[in-house]
């Protein structure tokens, strides 16, 4: 199950600044059927790409 502050990773490109297997951090958890995901994608200096709401079909929780 994923939670906030998870890592997560995309697991299809979801617009043109977020492709696949980019990485983000889950913000918020909405508690509706099904769940959506408030999350938040950065860059290597740290600014922010895209904050997006997403479901399970758009990601998948990170393990390193």
């Amino acid at each position: 199950m994923i939670q906030e502050y998870d890592v997560v990773i995309t697991i299809k490109d979801v617009n043109d600044k977020v492709l696949k297997g980019m990485k983000g951090v889950v913000l918020i958890v909405h508690n509706v059927n099904p769940p959506k995901y408030e999350v938040e994608f950065v860059n290597e200096d740290g600014f922010t790409i895209d904050l997006l709401t997403l479901i399970e079909d758009d990601i998948a929780k990170w393990t390193a």
